[in-house]
């Protein structure tokens, strides 16, 4: 453990102990410590700059089965002893919560994930602010008809997460982040059009170059020029991984045991059930070396693990923190993000044939490439979305379609992926491979 993991660690048990001299039966605190940069260029300027060290302490605290939560930036002794005093005295107000506490059971090797790069921490702001001069350069070169853009971004965080409870338990990580992104603007005859695209990852080495990221994102903002509605039609709907990974999220939604909970997910007793086609395997895994959705422990301090939440198609579990798992009966799947129930790195497993593979296979249909809307219907599981994209027909895309609507549910997407594509990329915690859906309705002309 370094020295600054030492010290977030000391805060953190400083703040337990306050929490029992108060009085609570209990109590957890969490401390980060962030250092976060962000470069912005637009045209030739850099048009914002910004650069900050932070410190935050989130508290619980426990009154038999009351539960009281605190945030503070004040980390001074006197700061810190009233915000907790305060707490302990809110907690004995409120009403008992059977299911409120501290986890049964905490982490007990730190295993080395890959998280930290000290590349990121000590690379000269100069070149930070390079990066994102550069992106915004490189956009206008690749394509002439690039005429403006909404930002080149260039950012990086370094941060150390420690905590500790009551029952014993303490402990702390590093992590870096780094990430380029651009999104640039042409304008096709009377009609603006706009892409985005970005590269992120835990090391700067890992980022994609900003030739790569600059070219891909050009293309994706004019590929669509001179593109208008399709038929409306019954057919198969291809979903780019960038769209792909939103429609996981919207199933990791519905998979979230707190919406469980509340009668707000249409996955409601289906565990055990066959819900997608056997192409679709979904893991939550936290433990996966260097990738942006790992740790070592949750948010409450329980061992981050692989989750596997389809298996080819079948139901095995809903993810849980420890107190949803109280609730239904369950055991928690290490999901805790300290505040609610979050992802670790949740994702579709990749398929073998390329996106162009898939699209040759494809009789007929819309490749999508970008969604409009964002309306996420966790209950019902009904899906719709306006987007764009190609026309595919006998296995090429034959030309650009904007200002369609796709529809369906849920239930019957996952049930009719027929083909999955190997470009699968951890650049988040919520990834996925491009993936192919027999049958949706497209509403065009």
């Amino acid at each position: 453990m370094t020295v600054d993991e030492e010290g977030a660690v000391d805060a953190a048990q400083r703040a337990v102990a306050f929490a029992r001299q108060a009085g609570a039966d209990a109590a957890e605190a969490t401390v980060s410590i962030a250092r976060r940069f962000h470069a912005e260029a637009r045209e030739s300027a850099l048009s914002k700059l910004e650069q900050s060290t932070g410190k935050a302490l989130r508290v619980r605290v426990f009154a038999g089965s009351r539960k009281a939560t605190l945030s503070t930036t004040d980390f001074t002794p006197e700061g810190v002893r009233d915000a907790i005093a305060q707490a302990v005295a809110a907690a004995r107000l409120v009403a008992d919560d059977e299911f409120a506490g501290l986890p049964e059971r905490f982490v007990e090797d730190l295993p080395a994930l890959d998280l930290y790069d000290p590349h990121v921490d000590r690379r000269p702001g100069d070149e930070k602010v390079a990066d994102a001069l550069a992106l915004e350069r490189l956009i206008r070169e690749s394509d002439a008809r690039i005429s403006n853009s909404s930002g080149s971004h260039f950012n990086d965080a370094s941060v150390i997460t420690a905590i500790a409870n009551s029952a014993g338990f303490a402990g702390a990580y590093a992590s870096t982040r780094a990430g380029r992104s651009t999104g640039p603007i042409a304008l096709d005859g009377e009609i603006r059009r706009t892409a985005h695209y970005g590269t992120a990852a835990r090391r700067f080495a890992e980022l994609e170059g900003l030739r790569e990221v600059a070219a891909c994102a050009a293309r994706r903002t004019t590929e669509l020029f001179g593109a208008r509605k399709p038929p409306t039609m019954r057919c198969a709907v291809i979903f780019e991984r960038d769209v792909a990974a939103t429609i996981l999220e919207d199933v990791f939604g519905a998979l979230s045991a707190s919406n469980v909970a509340t009668g707000n997910s249409w996955l409601i007793d289906r565990v055990g059930s066959r819900i997608g086609s056997d192409a679709v395997t979904i893991v939550d895994d936290g433990r996966m070396p260097g990738k942006l959705g790992s740790s070592p422990f949750d948010g409450e301090g329980l061992p981050t693990r692989r989750t596997p939440v389809f298996e080819r198609g079948v139901l095995k579990t809903f993810l849980y923190d420890t107190y949803y798992a109280r609730k239904l009966g369950a055991h928690s799947t290490a999901n805790s993000n300290g505040s609610g129930i979050g992802t670790n790195n949740f994702y579709l497993e990749a398929g073998k044939d390329s996106l162009e593979a898939l699209i040759a296979s494809t009789q007929r249909g819309v490749l999508v490439l970008d969604t409009i809307g964002f309306a996420t219907e966790h209950a019902s599981g009904t899906y719709s979305r306006g987007a764009r994209g190609f026309l595919i027909e006998n296995g090429e895309r034959t030309y650009p379609v904007d200002e369609f609507t796709i529809a369906g549910s849920y239930a019957e997407m996952l049930a009719g992926i027929d083909g999955v594509a190997s470009d699968l990329r951890f650049d988040a915690p919520v990834v996925s491979p491009s993936f192919r859906v027999t049958e949706m309705t497209v509403s065009g002309n």
